[in-house]
């Protein structure tokens, strides 16, 4: 993929972890503003926008103004250069902040000009769709919420297993009235479908979107963890305005095909798990606790000590970039995502006011593309140790 604008150190304090982040703060509060020039490979138009800090509020924390496009035509989404993921704010990572606590946090995301919200049905399931109801609906002219279908919930009750995929039409209506209900909101500004249903034609599923987009209950179409084949055959019935695929340094089979045909096609990614789940931040060692009974990372192959003693490898590369260049290890491998092609999103997700900054401070950075090469070469003669999802979720995903 062509790099479209390039990074180039500004000289600002060395943080080398996140840890190191939390101490240093004051001095990114005083950095100094780098201009981004974002193209938009949909539209073929330039995007002149400031970088994370150049508006700074009475606490000086930054405030992204950087915008990009997903898709292109009808099914257009100018978004925030980074969304915000709300799956963790109260699902799937561990101990958390209180609900007052994550609403007041969302409303500081809100507050910092990021206007892509990420949730879904299945993370509780409900309970994240419901709490981002709570924090975001008085800001629903301000910012698009995206949710996402696909799952059975015999009964609809919280807490409960899916009883397999469902992307049946009723089943997606069933579910759209269900999370416009929940999110408090008059329509869905993108509706993914979250994984693939075997027993139903994406074609169907592509014309039942449709008819949603048509009496305005839905503005948006996307799909989560898909192949190239099913992207082209689902665009041709209503035109996809975003993929969503796990994609970083740990994980780039997206970039084989899935990637190649939005950039063809005109439609925008959005990877989810940019940080492949806190690992590249520098914050999780071996002896890191995952048995919270709220963190599906301890299900995961890649998250076994012996996996995540073996993959520190990669942490401490992104760390050697990041040291000599003045940013933490979250901001290498948020801006290697963003420098990919300007029609990236990602969305990571915190429950830390310190961590939000720190991530959209990523903006402030602009570093080569021959740097950027360099640092994805030494990250490739790592051998990564451990599957990304166990067996039985891995059915789940196209590559």
């Amino acid at each position: 993929m062509s790099n479209e604008k390039e990074f180039q150190n500004n000289g600002n304090s060395n943080p080398s972890n996140r840890r190191d982040f939390l101490k240093s703060a004051a001095l990114f509060g005083a950095a100094a503003c780098v201009p981004t020039v974002l193209v938009s490979s949909c539209t073929g138009t330039e995007q002149k926008t400031a970088s994370s800090n150049e508006n700074q509020n009475k606490n000086n924390m930054p405030i992204i103004t950087a915008r990009r496009t997903l898709g292109k035509g009808t099914a257009a989404m100018e978004v925030s250069a980074l969304g915000f993921g709300v799956m963790g704010m109260n699902y799937h990572r561990g101990a958390h902040p209180d609900e007052k606590a994550m609403i007041k946090l969302a409303h500081e995301v809100v507050e910092r000009g990021v206007t892509l919200f990420d949730t879904a049905e299945t993370y509780g399931p409900f309970i994240n769709e419901e709490l981002a109801g709570k924090a975001l609906a008085g800001f629903k002219d301000k910012i698009a919420i995206t949710t996402k279908f696909g799952f059975n919930y015999a009964g609809n009750k919280k807490n409960e297993m899916p009883a397999g995929p469902n992307s049946k039409p009723e089943r997606i209506r069933e579910m759209v009235e269900a999370s416009l209900k929940r999110l408090n909101i008059d329509v869905i500004e993108l509706l993914y479908q979250h994984r693939l249903d075997p027993n139903v034609p994406i074609e169907d599923v592509a014309g039942t979107v449709k008819d949603l987009i048509a009496e305005g209950k839905v503005k948006h179409f996307g799909m989560c963890e898909v192949g190239a084949e099913t992207i082209r055959k689902a665009h041709a019935v209503q035109p996809v305005t975003a993929i969503q695929s796990e994609y970083h340094l740990m994980w780039r089979e997206v970039e084989k095909e899935v990637l190649p045909v939005c950039e063809e096609l005109g439609i925008g990614f959005v990877p989810y798990s940019p940080l492949n789940r806190g690992f590249l931040t520098g914050a999780i060692n071996e002896y890191t606790n995952f048995s919270s009974g709220n963190d599906n990372r301890n299900i995961l192959p890649r998250f076994t000590p012996e996996a995540i003693r073996s993959n520190l490898k990669i942490v401490e590369e992104l760390n050697k970039f990041g040291r000599t260049r003045g940013i933490t290890i979250a901001q290498v491998a948020l801006g290697w995502l963003l420098q990919k092609a300007p029609f990236i999103v990602p969305i990571p997700g915190t429950t830390k006011l310190a961590h939000l900054e720190e991530n959209l401070r990523t903006l402030d950075f602009s570093f080569s593309a021959q740097e950027w090469t360099e640092l994805e070469a030494a990250v490739a003669n790592i051998t990564i140790v451990g599957d990304r999802y166990p067996a039985s979720e891995q059915k789940q995903v196209q590559s």
